[in-house]
């Protein structure tokens, strides 16, 4: 018998102010459709029973754990948070829209520093100990983890190899689900059901963008516009 994981990324954020500059991540809540978002989720998992609740800590996460999972005990695991960037300002002003846009593209470098913040190998550090405490406890049937866009890669990547290896193709939407299967041995038999599951829109209609060319395109930088959302 498997267990069933369910990784979800946190609802929408606004991670830019109203003149389009960047705004400090760790802080951000949820908007109106990042709460719409995980109202979705909570539908869509009604008649789940849900064991464990795990959130990143960051309050976009925990929010959005609150919302699908209200009443349930919600444990914080600061191993989650996102993968951390540096200040744009330190990237190359030339280089900036390359490195931003195409910051999660094919098979990324263990050795790539995200915005020329944290490294891949970083991540992966601190998310598959998380990852194999959470298998290696065999007194759930069914968790819910709330997490982000890159550490929900991590655990894709690392899931589907079995290795070190990080596949930036997996598209995460906001508020999407991804559905695990993991069997005996612990954490040896996994089994991928379901990827970037969006609850509000199936088949993903609204945008053919990426989350990185979404925000790209909502920020306006000195001498220019942004990029149009077409």
């Amino acid at each position: 018998m498997r267990r069933r994981l369910y990784l979800m990324r946190h609802g929408a954020v606004a991670y830019v102010d109203a003149a389009g500059r960047p705004v400090p991540p760790d802080d951000v809540p949820l908007t109106a459709d990042g709460r719409a978002q995980a109202d979705a989720a909570r539908a869509a998992l009604a008649d789940v029973e849900l064991d464990r609740v795990i959130a990143s800590g960051l309050p976009r996460a925990r929010e959005t754990a609150g919302l699908v999972a209200p009443g349930k005990e919600l444990e914080t695991w600061p191993e989650l948070r996102e993968i951390t960037a540096a200040r744009l300002s330190s990237i190359p002003a030339d280089e900036l829209e390359e490195a931003f846009v195409h910051a999660f593209r094919g098979i990324v470098p263990n050795e790539k520093r995200f915005l020329g913040g944290e490294s891949i190998d970083a991540l992966f550090d601190r998310v598959l100990p998380a990852l194999e405490r959470l298998v290696a406890d065999d007194t759930w049937d069914t968790a819910l983890v709330v997490a982000h866009g890159g550490v929900n890669r991590a655990i894709l990547s690392y899931v589907l190899t079995g290795e070190r290896m990080f596949l930036g193709r997996f598209e995460q939407a906001p508020g999407c689900l991804n559905v695990l299967d993991v069997g005996e041995p612990a954490g040896a038999d996994w089994i991928v059901r379901a990827v970037n599951v969006s609850a509000v829109d199936l088949v993903h209609r609204a945008t053919r963008l990426t989350q990185m060319e979404e925000y790209w395109a909502e920020m306006v930088w000195e001498g220019g516009e942004p990029p149009s959302h077409t």
